[in-house]
């Protein structure tokens, strides 16, 4: 049951750091020259703090 919660949450963070980052974007009112590697540490720092969360209620 553990892995059918990492992977849910995992779809919905990638959907959250895409809207960050497109939020983001706009507000600086252009694209960010390297989007990859930003998308990857927001969706990184998203998906420690949440797995951790996840591991410790599930045990």
């Amino acid at each position: 049951m553990e892995a059918v919660y990492f992977t849910l949450v995992a779809i919905m963070l990638y959907l959250l750091a895409d809207f960050v980052l497109d939020r983001a974007e706009r507000m600086a009112g252009r694209r960010f020259e390297h989007r990859s590697l930003i998308f990857f540490f927001i969706l990184l720092i998203f998906a420690l703090l949440s797995f951790a969360a996840i591991r410790a209620y599930t045990g």
